[in-house]
């Protein structure tokens, strides 16, 4: 069982100046620093309210080099969740077809979706006291053209219960969704998204990218301390009309070139019900 969105893996030439912005914007703190052989790179993990970041900068020839190589910039090189088992959750995906390789007490898992390598990797659960302004992570975004299909090696290779999944639709940004939740009346899951509009911009860049992870998605007590650490240009706020520039806006996403790569979104407690089956559930301002 998975339990919970627990980090984002980043791929970057430059692990110093993404994690100084990581920390000066949302209050993370550097926990590791150490180099990883089997990527022959350097991992330095960023503790952001109770989840991480792992910037992974390359000190040879090897995966991460390869990756940066032929993305051409920072990206989200996998998304991690946590579990009670991690032993028994690799078993079921490399039953699935997965490719399964084991990291000390971690599992990575590797689906191949429309030809892209789709990395996962699975960590022990652990308590984690918050650090910074972000509360949690709790969803990692795949894009593909196949959405079903997407889905379905999602599905399988982690065992999941899709008749708690639910859809999700945006005019506003076009695209057409499925999240995976993990367990039932959690927000935790994998959200697999086909653009179907290729004028917007995630409709560009999956045509420019293909099959591969978009963006993470936090919530936080707090935007409007995010928000008015963020340079003007380097933010899209979600403020609903009617209400005052003195109030929490709804959501907001934070531009890749703003921390090193990472599209972040950030929603207000509650907030992301809205979207995942219990709208009740959305404490109003």
């Amino acid at each position: 069982m998975l339990t919970e969105v627990d980090r984002l893996l980043v791929a970057t030439p430059d692990s110093g100046s993404a994690g100084a912005a990581w920390r000066s914007i949302l209050g993370a703190e550097e926990v590791l620093r150490e180099r990883t052989p089997a990527l022959s790179a350097v991992r330095r993990v960023f503790r952001v309210g109770r989840s991480d970041v792992e910037f992974l900068e390359p000190d040879g020839a090897g995966p991460i080099a390869e990756a940066l190589s032929r993305r051409g910039r920072a990206h989200v090189w996998a998304a991690g969740a946590a579990s009670p088992d991690p032993g028994a959750i690799a078993r079921t995906a490399a039953a699935s077809g997965a490719v399964v390789e084991a990291d000390g007490t971690r599992q990575f898992v590797t689906l191949e979706i429309e030809g892209a390598p789709i990395r996962f990797v699975i960590s022990p659960e652990e308590e984690r006291a918050p650090v910074g302004r972000l509360d949690f992570l709790y969803e990692a975004t795949v894009l593909a053209s196949d959405q079903a299909g997407a889905v379905s090696r999602i599905r399988d290779a982690f065992g999941l219960d899709e008749t708690i999944f639910t859809t999700i639709t945006s005019e506003m940004f076009g695209y057409t969704g499925v999240l995976t939740l993990f367990r039932a009346g959690q927000l935790h899951r994998f959200e697999v998204i086909t653009p179907i509009d290729r004028d917007k911009t995630m409709g560009r860049y999956h045509a420019r990218e293909g099959a591969c992870f978009y963006m993470g998605f936090a919530e936080a007590s707090d935007l409007m301390d995010i928000e008015s650490r963020i340079a003007p240009g380097g933010v899209t706020v979600d403020r609903p009309a009617g209400r005052g520039a003195d109030q929490s806006p709804d959501q907001i996403w934070i531009h890749p070139p703003t921390l090193g790569g990472v599209m972040l979104g950030v929603s207000r407690p509650s907030m992301a019900w809205m979207w995942s089956g219990h709208p009740e559930r959305v404490a109003p301002l």
